[in-house]
């Protein structure tokens, strides 16, 4: 029988699972189920603890039933991170699952949000006093579970891990614990000052533990073997680069992009004190050693192209595309998706969306370009702040929109980079499989397609890329961004 990985992939709204050789990390089966979410008031966004749980076993069950002979060596888990969840010892949930997405913490933040605190909070975290963070969310949950002794507090992968086990594990992932507030990422620990600070008792959290395992073994899950170790545990955007890494190694050291509704970009650095103006500084993971990272959260990417395609009746974001493809440039047409303020590096909440730059010979096919524009154009803010002195030569790609070749070719341009574009549209559960892989013993060797290359076009020069940056620099004021946004 054949040796196999089950990468568990929970996401906001799916829960995905893939059978994985763990020698090549090819994917020999795969099963998903959706995941409902509601918004019970403005600014609340919840699951079902529950319905996340039975999705997640179900399609696991489902991708084991189709290879039935295979030698289940290991679970891996990359999760959804930020949301917050409350169960019992029975495995119970006691609260709705908080969903990162959710503002409810907000008029509390306000109570606490002075200069002093959020410099602790920088200092100690790497982040910024918002709600997208667990904090507020445990600090609700705390509140609803009203002191009773059998609680359990966590982030989806404590979740997971306490139901796979049978509720023997209560433990937490050194990744994911950083995106909460409460976590020092200097010391790799609860921070006491900073659970008082969000009346969150330190003793009801759960034990952090290493990205690799062993996290325990299954027990009493219908459809899953008991006996298997849980082996690696990753927050999603840290498994994306873990897998960006693996699959392609002579260029692991490099940052990522996600391309997805928003993007996702992280650079690793080894030091946990350094900050970057207006992106986060994460813990990666903690294997060995750790690794830490910059981290940004660009709101409007895929969802401005959406947004664009509609305005202009193209057939989605590959419509848009294709229409793009029809013309060799914008004709200095600029679109600044700020449909909802602007995310990382600028942080601008009330910035608004723009199209500048129009003349008599604009169409939709050049709006459809700025459309694509748009995204590369942001990428580039994030790296020029993550990455200032150029010493990253490359930056790894993954996510929906790469399938767009206009858009890969762009990013390359505007960067001035090469871009190694992952050929595996689930990328993150690969790279948590990585890790459980290795913990079995296994060196990954991927197939040499596993990621395909852009380069910057030999006729786009330096003076091109410039000019092209000015003007979106111009179109972010003309937005509303202000010089000052991310500092």
């Amino acid at each position: 029988m054949a040796d196999v990985v089950l990468a568990l992939d929970q996401g906001t709204t799916s829960s995905k699972a893939l059978l994985l050789d763990p020698a090549t990390l090819s994917v020999l089966a795969s099963a998903s189920r959706p995941v409902a979410i509601a918004s019970p008031r403005p600014g609340w966004v919840e699951q079902d603890a529950a319905e996340v749980w039975e999705s997640q076993r179900a399609a696991a069950a489902d991708a084991l039933s189709q290879l039935p002979d295979a030698n289940l060596r290991a679970i891996a888990i990359s999760n959804q991170r930020e949301s917050a969840v409350a169960w019992n010892t029975a495995g119970e949930p006691i609260a709705p699952l908080v969903s990162w997405q959710d503002q409810r913490g907000t008029k509390f933040l306000e109570t606490i949000d002075t200069e002093a605190n959020r410099a602790l909070v920088r200092a100690r975290t790497g982040l910024e006093l918002t709600a997208m963070y667990s904090a507020a969310k445990l600090r609700w949950l705390v509140a609803q579970a009203g002191g009773r002794g059998d609680a359990r507090f966590g982030t989806v992968d404590a979740w997971l891990v306490d139901r796979l086990t049978g509720g023997r594990t209560y433990a937490i992932e050194a990744g994911n614990a950083s995106r909460t507030l409460l976590f020092d990422i200097t010391k790799l620990a609860w921070d006491a000052d900073l659970c008082a600070l969000f009346e969150v008792p330190l003793d009801a959290l759960p034990e952090i533990r290493s990205s690799l395992g062993p996290w325990g073994v299954t027990h009493g899950v219908p459809g899953i073997p008991d006996g298997v170790p849980i082996l690696g545990v990753l927050g999603d955007s840290h498994a994306a680069l873990f897998g960006h890494w693996t699959l392609a190694p002579d260029h692991a050291g490099a940052g990522k992009a996600t391309y997805g509704t928003g993007s996702s970009v992280m650079v690793p650095t080894t030091d946990a004190a350094s900050r970057r103006d207006g992106v986060a500084t994460t813990l990666a993971w903690q294997t060995d050693a750790p690794l830490w990272a910059y981290e940004a959260n660009i709101l409007y990417s895929g969802a401005g192209l959406d947004w664009l395609a509609t305005a202009i009746g193209a057939d989605g974001g590959r419509g848009l595309s294709e229409l793009a493809a029809t013309t060799i440039d914008s004709g200095g047409a600029v679109f600044v998706p700020a449909l909802n303020g602007l995310g990382a590096p600028w942080w601008e909440p009330n910035a608004v969306g723009t199209l500048t730059g129009l003349s008599v010979r604009t169409g939709r096919e050049q709006i459809a370009r700025a459309g694509l524009e748009s995204v590369a154009h942001q990428i580039c803010d994030v790296i020029d702040v993550m990455d200032p002195d150029g010493a990253m030569t490359l930056l790894h790609a993954g996510g929906g929109a790469t399938k767009s070749e206009l858009l890969m070719q762009l990013q390359a341009n505007l960067l001035g980079r090469e871009l190694l574009v992952a050929a595996v549209a689930d990328i993150s559960p690969v790279g948590a499989a990585a890790l459980a892989a290795r913990a079995l013993g296994y060196e990954p060797q991927p197939s040499a397609l596993a990621a395909r290359s852009f380069h910057p076009s030999a006729d786009f020069s330096l003076e091109r890329r410039a000019a092209e940056r000015a003007r979106w620099r111009d179109a972010l004021t003309r937005a509303g961004v202000r010089p000052s946004s991310n500092q």
